[in-house]
């Protein structure tokens, strides 16, 4: 039987398009296939391979099959598609085990493997299903399908844009563009605004990393529906997401983050989409770093960053993060809930948890917090303890307070600075620290009310 693979948002192999020939229900099909017809389909396939890699339309155009001419129209995009990308890899490898013959046809799971140049730390391995046809002479296969929905869907498999219909690359300094007919007027302005915020990022974010990222700005929010783990699992209420590109779906190891764009993001150069790039730069340059700890010190931190570069007046947050605050925060937001109907406040309590940390016992304690819940066995509440001497219900109060005191002038004055920790000693002379914009990667980040302002 097609062995069932686990699937992630890295999987890149679905086919281009859809087409209309799917497997049969046919009790003749079988499993059963001569040795040298293994040997005939690896060739169909190198064949196809080396055409891509040399770009050789010709060539790639012979390896399909006549009489189909929207699928060969199709193919014709896909081949396009992929000669703009930076190939620093590509091959395709055929499973043997798992070719399921139909007559004269035989179905073939294929492994392709593909690594943008610049992008991908390491080759980006997915599974596809191609339907190959025998040819007029012996020995010889042509391909008639990318496309077997059924066994897509029960194997978690999703297309890259490339995969899925034209697309249009633009590249900047460190910047890999993907946008398509309708997106590209808007590219220009949008891969300059990544540019700037790979350099805001940098100077923000202490450690090393790529300083490189792909960014998928489509017209249409198909792509984002496909990602797993969907924070609030509706593509129309996020601005954007960052999201992982394992190397291969059933591993851990990461070839890159990327973040995409919901479309309305277009249209709405400035400050915000700025904000909103810088946010998901920050998840990209942290890679793995914040994917075991708290949801709230993930985003909070990538908040914190996003909003560095603007000025104290430019820092806006959603109303109802304030109303949530003067309610009062009795502790942090978990995991579970943090994407649902309080997402404007988890955002916001987020963001200025970081805020006090990093004002009141210096910004490096609020890295160190991230590096120690790196460490195996350590938990959340144990790690700022041991570092500023807090547990997440005080540091909830605190934070709920300093928002306040920066946006409500009618609210309380903040606790007194906290008594030094063993571990860590605030800073002397330090001041509030200041708003920012809203929150992009949840859709409460851009309430429909007025955001507030210090």
């Amino acid at each position: 039987m097609v062995l069932a693979l686990a699937a992630g948002p890295a999987l890149t192999g679905c086919g281009l398009f859809g087409d209309d020939d799917q497997p049969s229900e046919d009790p003749a099909t079988t499993y059963d296939v001569p040795n040298d017809v293994v040997a005939d389909l690896q060739e169909a396939l190198r064949l196809r391979q080396q055409a891509l890699l040399e770009g050789d339309r010709r060539a790639f155009r012979a390896t399909l099959v006549r009489g189909r001419p929207e699928f060969r129209r199709q193919q014709d995009v896909y081949f396009d598609n992929l000669q703009q990308l930076p190939l620093a890899a590509f091959s395709y490898a055929l499973r043997p085990e798992e070719l399921l013959r139909r007559g004269d046809d035989y179905w073939v799971v294929v492994d392709q493997t593909l690594q943008l140049a610049g992008y991908d730390e390491e080759p980006v391995r997915s599974p596809d299903r191609f339907l190959f046809r025998p040819a007029g002479r012996s020995g010889h296969y042509l391909l008639a399908s990318v496309t077997d929905a059924e066994w897509e869907a029960e194997n978690g498999v999703h297309g890259e844009p490339w995969d899925e219909g034209p697309i249009r690359v633009r590249t900047g300094s460190g910047v890999l563009g993907i946008f398509d007919d309708d997106s590209v007027r808007a590219a220009d302005r949008l891969v300059r605004s990544v540019e700037r915020g790979i350099a805001d990022v940098s100077g923000w974010v202490p450690y090393t990393w790529s300083r490189s990222v792909v960014v998928y700005a489509l017209s249409t929010s198909d792509y984002l529906d496909t990602i797993d783990d969907l924070p609030g699992g509706d593509p129309e209420l996020l601005d954007g997401v960052a999201f992982p590109v394992k190397s291969r779906p059933d591993g851990d190891a990461l070839a890159a983050t990327r973040f995409a764009l919901h479309p309305r993001m277009l249209d709405k150069p400035g400050l915000g989409r700025d904000r909103l790039i810088r946010h998901e730069l920050t998840h990209v340059a942290l890679g793995t770093r914040d994917d075991d700890v708290p949801i709230w010190l993930s985003e909070g931190l990538a908040e914190f960053v996003s909003v560095r570069p603007l000025a104290p007046e430019q820092r806006l947050i959603p109303a109802r993060a304030v109303t949530a605050a003067r309610d009062g925060f009795t502790d942090m937001p978990d995991d579970d809930g943090f994407n649902d109907a309080d997402s404007a406040a988890n955002y916001g309590l987020a963001w200025w948890a970081c805020e006090y940390l990093a004002a009141s016992y210096g910004e490096q304690n609020l890295w160190a917090l991230l590096d120690e819940l790196n460490r195996d066995g350590v938990e959340v509440g144990a790690a700022l303890q041991d570092l500023v001497g807090l547990n997440t219900r005080q540091l909830a109060r605190k934070a709920g307070k300093l928002l306040l005191v920066t946006f409500d002038p009618d609210a309380l004055e903040p606790d007194p600075p906290p008594a030094p920790s063993a571990n860590a000693t605030p800073t002397d002379g330090a001041t509030p620290p200041t708003p920012g914009v809203p929150g992009s990667t949840d859709p409460s980040a851009l309430p429909p009310e007025e955001p507030v302002a210090p």
